[in-house]
């Protein structure tokens, strides 16, 4: 399949989702990769993960990037260089999960982004990254809806910071929200500092989408 879908987070802010239906030899053949990023798939065990790598690169061929654009800091965190079409600098964040890609791209603002399936299996490890009082009230398929979407939370915030010693369930906070609200705030509270982020929050078909802003 081609691109899927953008949505827009602000004015300055967009995420591109695309959905995989191709199989792996289809995506190889329709990239071109440097030789540090094909090191990296040939050593990638998972066929599902190479594809959602690939998938990654087609997303920044449709926008009119490249995989030579692309590059990761000593951290690991993603970053796009300017080329002839894109002469503005930007952020970049990227996620992947089974059967979507997904890159965040914004000119104005750090920005982390996370896309899960939702699985029954978040509520076994919910007590691990999560306040679980969260979830009282709901029924199952809530709470795991809901649960998606904290870890996607605190992923995003992740990214942005990606900082050593930072812990999902003892520096990453979220305000009280309901499923329908689609947003709320969060805090990074680490190094004696509190850091408020904006957290929009959507589904796509049967995954959980979180993008994550500094707040301005």
């Amino acid at each position: 399949m081609a691109f899927y879908k953008s949505i827009s987070i602000n004015n300055n802010t967009t995420a591109y989702f695309w959905k995989i239906t191709e199989d792996f030899n289809t995506l190889f053949r329709a990239v071109q990769l440097k030789d540090t990023s094909l090191t990296r798939l040939e050593k990638m065990k998972s066929e599902s993960h190479q594809k959602g790598f690939l998938a990654v690169r087609m997303l920044l061929q449709h926008l009119g990037y490249s995989d030579f654009d692309l590059y990761y800091d000593e951290n690991g965190k993603p970053h796009l260089r300017s080329n002839n079409r894109h002469t503005e600098p930007v952020e970049v964040s990227i996620s992947h999960s089974f059967d979507f890609s997904c890159i965040c791209i914004s000119t104005d603002s750090f920005v982390g982004i996370d896309i899960e399936i939702m699985k029954t299996k978040i509520l076994r490890i919910a007590p691990r990254f999560m306040d679980t009082k969260h979830l009282e009230n709901l029924s199952e398929l809530d709470q795991i809806e809901k649960a998606t979407v904290i870890w996607g939370i605190k992923e995003s915030i992740f990214k942005i910071k990606n900082e050593q010693g930072i812990s999902f369930p003892d520096h990453i906070f979220e305000d009280p929200f309901l499923l329908s609200d689609s947003r709320c705030d969060a805090e990074l509270r680490f190094n004696n500092k509190i850091e408020k982020f904006d957290i929009q929050f959507y589904k796509v078909e049967d995954y959980i989408f979180v993008a994550a802003l500094p707040k301005q």
